[in-house]
């Protein structure tokens, strides 16, 4: 099953959300899992580098890739079935060679946050994808969502997502988000998760990959 995880917007959080996917599924759900980054800082790369360099044991693979090598990949994705590919897409959507991106995924996870400008690129995003791929599910995860902070906009931004897919629950801005690794996730960081990527995995992963 082909995930991306994507949104226009910079800085939604979209690397690390790939990151904790990554560990849980195949740290918790022992699922094989490839992660194709395709972002333009490529941190997702950097980390499982230096991860190597320092003799961790990788419990999955990072690929660094550009969006004209994807047709090619694609079709050794497409040939395990009950694989994972998780691809940490670049953030625009002026660029020809995320159609067929877009047309191979089964499922789309939108990180965002409630500010005005992140709603309206997470809108326009969503319009971009169910022209391309009306079939995808979208799940949007509203990110780094700070406790102490009221959000005037969120039932309406609520609303409005609710139009084009499910709305996951809040995952609230920590600080030892920037420890995690492609090796492991801080155990600290695991209350916040595991609500959120338990329902995405049994929605969505469970029945896919069976």
């Amino acid at each position: 099953m082909i995930i991306i995880i994507g949104n226009q917007k910079g800085g939604a959080g979209k690397s690390t959300l790939t990151l904790l996917l990554a560990n849980y599924l195949t740290l918790n759900k022992k699922c094989t899992v490839t992660v194709v980054d395709m972002d333009y800082q490529q941190s997702i790369a950097q980390k499982y580098e230096r991860a190597k360099l320092l003799e961790n044991a990788e419990p999955y693979q990072v690929i660094a890739a550009e969006l004209e090598h994807f047709p090619m990949m694609h079709e050794t994705m497409a040939q395990d079935k009950t694989a994972v590919v998780l691809i940490d897409l670049p953030g625009k959507l002026d660029d020809d060679g995320l159609i067929p991106v877009f047309r191979s995924a089964g499922l789309i996870i939108c990180p965002f946050a409630y500010d005005e400008f992140s709603f309206e690129s997470t809108i326009l995003f969503s319009v971009v994808l169910q022209k391309i791929n009306p079939d995808a599910v979208i799940a949007y995860v509203p990110n780094r969502i700070k406790a102490n902070v009221k959000y005037d906009t969120q039932q309406e931004v609520n609303a409005q997502l609710a139009n084009f897919g499910q709305i996951t629950a809040p995952i609230p801005d920590r600080v030892d988000f920037q420890r995690i690794n492609t090796f492991q996730t801080p155990l600290s960081v695991f209350p916040v998760i595991i609500p959120v990527f338990e329902k995405i995995y049994n929605d969505y992963l469970k029945a896919a990959i069976a």
